[in-house]
């Protein structure tokens, strides 16, 4: 995730991603919370990590 508050930003992420209010992952437990962050963290590693294999394959 980007700067800024930790929180706000996967609110955000699940706002857009999942559609999601933010108050539902804002009320989520902790080890919820937890759970979807690492989620979250193991998406978007795994889709950087296609795009930068589909970009170097372009070269």
């Amino acid at each position: 995730m980007e700067e800024g508050d930790g929180e706000a930003n996967v609110a955000y992420y699940c706002l857009h991603k999942f559609h999601w209010p933010p108050s539902l992952f804002l009320e989520m437990t902790a080890r919820e919370k937890a759970f979807v962050i690492a989620a979250i963290c193991k998406k978007t590693a795994a889709d950087k990590k296609e795009a930068d294999r589909l970009r170097s394959k372009k070269r």
